[in-house]
């Protein structure tokens, strides 16, 4: 599913949703969003019922044009993995691993 945005009149915030179908999350137990927007402090998402893992969270859209993200998967087997948002706005090399997923928020 694409990221799902909404831009407040009342901030400058979009409201973002971040949600990950159930055949990209690799069977995590848990999954956490790592974010340039909140200094890469993890944000869990819920797990629904269909599988999927999401989570909104209001990003600010007065201090830079874009943001990169990327998430933590806690594996069934208490291995960690790290996954871009397949539909990501585009993504940017990271320097370590490859690359991030990248949201755009102007």
């Amino acid at each position: 599913m694409p990221l799902k945005k909404q831009y407040l009149k009342s901030k400058p915030e979009v409201k973002v949703t971040f949600e990950i179908e159930k055949e990209a999350t690799q069977e995590a137990e848990q999954i956490f969003l790592l974010a340039e927007f909140n200094e890469w402090q993890p944000i869990e998402l819920t797990k629904l019922k269909n599988g999927k893992f999401k989570v909104v969270v209001n990003v600010p859209t007065d201090q830079q044009s874009s943001y990169q993200f990327k998430y933590k998967l806690c594996l069934s087997d208490g291995a960690e993995a790290y996954d871009n948002d397949w539909a990501a706005d585009s993504y940017q090399p990271n320097g370590v691993d490859g690359d991030n997923s990248v949201l755009e928020v102007a």
